[in-house]
């Protein structure tokens, strides 16, 4: 049975009996008690630990019920904080619940209706928490049915964003297009700190560069023709949020010198402004670019490159990554039935084998597009070949059979094995090793050896090491 840590209680009180009797009483009913006798102490304490309540008094010298209670709710405001008044200052008391207090007692107290008051503090406390981690939850579960996938590779990049997410490093995602980079950057803002704050979005392809930068960074009215009124930036928009630039490879050498301060020192002007203005943005940044290729043959700037690149995540092509196309094809079925409200319950083998063989190098964005087709044009419950787009129907499924002779040596069964595999996958060594279960070194190893037979030397099926 796991133990239950006892809840940690602060009582602020310049009264030192008051003080000392709650102290005690509270003791003994299990709970860590630490008292401070003003709200400045009590403060110097909030800095140093956490509490999970407060009992604090309306009248102390120094700093106040009244102030201290504003400066709990200012920084951890789902601390519940249960207000002491004396006669006379209920006025305060009803304050004190306008500006986010649980309750209030007033003094002298019945020991029970304290306890009482206390328990369904920590109670409600426990049900807010409660509630934030089943919306965590929830939002991790949606984001990882629509980033779906078995393969070996898709588990490593879910493991990586689910470890990134929640600190603030700046995140580049490279991938090809149509691989989910955007729903990985979704992921990484709804699993961090700031999934309660905004996701904004910018394509930096689909703009020219007067109008990506005035979209960045906001415009004052007049500073360019069109800007007939004061306009935000993404990056003010996405204050506390996450900002998420896609196909960052696009910037101009202007616009990366402007986004490499705002990454250095979280500050820039509107354009037409001279009004510096500051921001809490997390980063996350997508390219189907070589960027380092970029940065080599001077087309992007090596020091952002190096700001952007802080956690790289690299999302393979679903070609890469075969045993996931029907996960994510029944996946997008599902959603598309459920959109037009159809009852289509899967695949003929054809179309399965159909789906399975072709290359996708629209990647994840048009497998869905292809099954969005499918339900639209399907009129009976399952979706056959004919129901896919032209480009997979002409594919022809290849065998996914080879026949083994009994009494083939055990080495031309395993180079025939290699071979037919190296054939699916169109010569991909990792990837035929990775479907195997057997080390890439064996595969290179058959295909040293089967270059020495073709070459007439026998001794070289143990070379290639």
């Amino acid at each position: 049975m796991t133990e239950t840590k006892p809840a940690s209680l602060l009582i602020v009180d310049d009264e030192a009996p008051i003080r000392d009797a709650l102290t005690k009483t509270l003791e003994r009913e299990g709970y860590t008690v630490d008292a401070a006798q003003d709200g400045a102490l009590a403060l110097d304490l909030l800095r140093k630990r956490q509490f999970d309540l407060i009992l604090a008094d309306l009248r102390m010298p120094k700093v106040d019920g009244i102030a201290l209670l504003r400066a709990v709710k200012a920084t951890t405001s789902d601390v519940p904080v249960i207000m002491i008044t004396g006669h006379g200052t209920i006025d305060d008391a009803v304050q004190s619940l306008k500006l986010g207090a649980f309750d209030f007692i007033q003094k002298p107290f019945k020991r029970q209706d304290l306890l009482r008051t206390i328990e369904k503090a920590l109670a409600t406390r426990r049900l807010i928490r409660e509630n934030v981690r089943l919306k965590e939850q929830l939002a991790a579960s949606e984001h990882e049915r629509q980033t779906i996938g078995k393969s070996p590779a898709m588990k490593r990049v879910l493991d990586l964003v689910a470890q990134v997410a929640p600190s603030t490093a700046t995140v580049l995602i490279r991938g090809e297009s149509g691989t989910g980079k955007e729903l990985v950057a979704e992921a990484l803002h709804h699993l961090s700190r700031r999934a309660e704050g905004p996701f904004v979005r910018v394509s930096c392809a689909a703009l020219p560069e007067t109008l990506l930068e005035a979209e960045l960074f906001g415009h004052e009215k007049g500073a360019f023709t069109g800007a007939i009124a004061q306009r935000k930036g993404r990056f003010e928009v996405a204050d506390g949020g996450t900002l998420f630039l896609d196909e960052v490879g696009e910037l101009s050498p202007t616009t990366q010198v402007k986004l490499l301060r705002v990454l250095q020192e979280g500050e820039f002007e509107r354009i037409g402004s001279s009004t510096t203005m500051r921001v809490d943005v997390r980063l996350v940044a997508a390219t189907n670019a070589d960027l380092r290729e970029r940065v080599r043959v001077g087309r992007f700037r090596e020091d952002l490159f190096y700001r952007l690149d802080v956690v790289e995540i690299a999302l393979p092509p679903l070609r890469e990554r075969p045993g996931d196309i029907m996960l994510l094809a029944d996946y997008f079925r599902q959603r598309y039935c459920a959109r037009d409200e159809k009852r289509i319950i899967g695949f003929t083998e054809r179309a399965r084998e159909m789906l399975e063989c072709y290359r996708w190098p629209g990647n994840v964005r048009e497998l869905e597009n292809a099954i969005e087709r499918a339900v639209v044009l399907t009129t009976g419950d399952v979706i056959d070949g004919d129901h896919l787009p032209k480009e997979v129907l002409g594919i022809e499924p290849q065998t996914r059979e080879i026949r083994i002779p009994i009494g083939m040596p055990m080495n031309e069964a395993k180079q025939q094995i290699i071979d037919a595999t190296l054939r699916a996958v169109d010569g991909d060594k990792k990837l035929a090793a990775s479907i195997l279960g057997i080390a890439s070194r064996t595969v290179y190893r058959a295909l040293a050896a089967r270059r020495g037979r073709a070459n007439g030397d026998e001794g070289t099926a143990e070379d290639g090491r």
